[in-house]
């Protein structure tokens, strides 16, 4: 489900020129990666009372029902203990099956509005809870080494994975591993994706070691399954067609808080900033304005705009374009490849977003 949303008021000129995010080059310290693991604010009033399930699939009813039960379950002590365990102690036995609920859909049926009422259902302080995608993890991981994470995750209730996409066998051994080490220390998990557990790998690679890791992980989550259609292009219009150079220049000029990029200089520039710090790249940014879309060059570009266009959607910033509507940026061969679920979740969500910013260009 998704929060409408009223695109940035013009003023008849801005106080100054556009931004740019090709201008900045932000650093993020790793105690914001932590403090930041929340719901993004397109979910910070989601709940499961506000998840609206379509009559016609009962899965997504069941899927309520089956989170808040889950939610409740997790009230009480820690599952390693009430309170803090120090890591010289006894090591408490491994809880008795699944430790975690694993949201299964396709693109557009609520799975993060789901899991981000999770997350808010669960009785426990904000900082006993952990929110991020499959990225950001990893991003962490990065940024404060395997041990610190597992310490620092370790003394949380809940930790909320969204969008689990295993990209590579490094990623796959990595968070195995560490899931595996928060389960152990009694950390309950959620996690959505667009793949069952089982067949994360399928049509990427074929490797028995990246099988074998892949079935290990499954056995950590409960899959539960959410059939439905996209809630992005239920009822509503057809994505507007991209404007005008001339028509978005000016929209940028005139929003207050918009910024103004060449679409091919930006791809470049996201080039030399971690995919870690692209949120903070569109810090209180309140439009993104973009001229001479064109199609993405190569995977690996393409896989950054992946990460910037998720977390464009997740601050609900309105993107208006020029060039080529955002239905061409990936190639055939890419939208037939491994990474084709990542690609089409883009398509979708930067859609949604260039509905939002129709309003910026006066008629």
């Amino acid at each position: 489900m998704s929060s409408s949303t009223t695109a940035p008021a013009q003023s008849p000129i801005a106080d100054a020129s556009p931004l740019s995010l090709c201008a900045r080059e932000p650093l993020v310290p790793a105690d914001r990666l932590v403090a930041e693991m929340v719901p993004p604010p397109r979910f910070d009033s989601v709940r499961f009372e506000t998840y609206i399930p379509d009559p016609g699939q009962p899965s997504q009813t069941e899927a309520v029902r089956v989170l808040s039960g889950f939610a409740a379950g997790l009230g009480g002590a820690h599952a390693s203990g009430a309170g803090k365990r120090r890591w010289f102690a006894k090591k408490p036995a491994a809880p008795t099956g699944p430790r975690g609920v694993y949201l299964d859909g396709g693109y557009g049926v609520g799975k993060t509005h789901l899991l981000a009422s999770l997350w808010h259902a669960t009785p426990a302080a904000p900082e006993q809870k952990a929110f991020g995608t499959f990225v950001e993890l990893t991003n962490l991981v990065g940024a404060l080494g395997f041990q610190q994470t597992v310490r620092t995750l370790g003394e949380h209730r809940l930790l909320c994975i969204d969008e689990f996409e295993l990209d590579d066998p490094g990623d796959t051994v990595l968070v195995s591993t560490l899931l595996g080490k928060l389960v152990d220390a009694g950390v309950a998990l959620a996690a959505t994706s667009n793949t069952l557990p089982g067949k994360l790998g399928e049509g990427r690679f074929a490797s028995a070691d990246f099988l074998r890791e892949i079935q290990g992980l499954s056995a950590h989550f409960h899959p539960l399954r959410i059939d439905g259609e996209d809630y992005r292009h239920r009822g509503l219009p057809e994505a507007p067609a991209p404007f005008s150079d001339e028509q978005v220049t000016k929209a940028a000029y005139a929003t207050q808080g918009a910024s103004l990029d060449d679409f091919p200089h930006l791809l470049d520039h996201l080039a030399r900033v971690h995919p870690s710090r692209y949120g903070a790249l569109t810090d209180d940014l309140k439009a993104i304005c973009l001229t001479d879309v064109q199609p993405v060059p190569d995977q690996s570009t393409a896989l950054r705009l992946v990460v910037l266009a998720d977390r464009l959607y997740d601050r609900e910033i309105p993107v208006l374009a020029s060039g080529l509507p955002f239905d061409q940026l990936f190639s055939e061969e890419m939208l037939n490849g491994g990474y084709r679920k990542k690609y089409f979740r883009a398509i979708s969500r930067l859609t949604a977003l260039a509905r939002d910013a129709k309003g910026l260009v006066r008629a």
